[in-house]
């Protein structure tokens, strides 16, 4: 690392020249053999100066020690005011913090975790509001019998986009292959509110989302009119009748049938 010095105001003669000070104070929080050379110093104010030294642990390639020296109004002793260890070009990082409620992905909530909504989560409502779709009465609160907060409707879009473009929407292998939609099917179970014209819940036990929500323009080759299945009752072969041909008769017998 090449040595710097970098001024952004003048910095004091005797901050600057307590180099020795800056290292003593490094070597003391530092592991023996980790302070490297003075990489410069940094004017942080009116006798204020943070010096730099190389780190030379393995372990903190590319960091640096700083030291802060000061150095009080009229008075000749210069102090060390802070010593940290600080990330330079090149160095190591730890990747940057995400929430945890960003880190979570579908199928992670296993048995016994709970999963709390926060107070103000854009996908959930009070349940006393009410909502301009007149189908959907869900928003409708009553005490002690009622929820209390549902569906908002950003968590509504939110919902019907994921499911959309989901495994359960219509561009899935599984649909573009399927002889018909599930909203023909007679297994496609409509559900009720705003969302009746556009998903369903599958209700075939053989096809592969049964017990799921899908689109309307979703389907499988398990339809129930993709196919004719040929009754298990065979039916009885028709008479043979010879038509053509005839036997002579005596005629006293033909007297008789008469």
């Amino acid at each position: 690392m090449s040595r710097t010095r970098i001024r952004t105001s003048a910095a004091d003669s005797a901050c600057a020249a307590a180099v020795e000070l800056a290292r003593l104070a490094a070597e003391e929080i530092a592991r023996p053999g980790e302070v490297g050379e003075h990489l410069g110093f940094e004017s942080e104010g009116d006798r204020v100066v943070t010096h730099f030294f190389t780190c030379l642990d393995r372990a903190y390639r590319g960091w640096r020690w700083a030291v802060t020296v000061a150095r009080a109004s009229r008075a000749r002793n210069v102090t060390v005011s802070e010593t940290v260890l600080l990330p330079g070009a090149g160095a190591l990082l730890a990747p940057t913090w995400v929430p945890w409620n960003q880190r979570l992905r579908p199928g992670d909530l296993g048995v016994g975790d709970l999963l709390p909504a926060e107070a103000d989560d854009d996908r959930l409502a009070p349940g006393f509001t009410e909502t301009d779709d007149d189908s959907d009465q869900q928003m409708i609160f009553e005490y002690g019998l009622g929820r209390a907060r549902v569906l908002s409707p950003i968590g509504r879009d939110l919902a019907v986009r994921r499911w959309h473009d989901g495994d359960s929407g219509p561009d899935s292998p599984l649909a573009v292959a399927a002889p018909a939609q599930c909203s023909t099917c007679g297994f496609y179970w409509p559900l009720a509110g705003s969302l009746r014209l556009g998903f369903g819940v599958c209700a075939n036990e053989y096809a592969p989302d049964d017990g799921r929500v899908v689109a309307a323009d979703h389907g499988c080759g398990a339809h129930s009119e993709a196919t004719t299945v040929p009754s298990m009752t065979p039916e009885q072969a028709p008479p043979i009748l010879d038509d053509l041909g005839y036997d002579p008769m005596p005629a006293d017998d033909a007297q008789d049938l008469g």
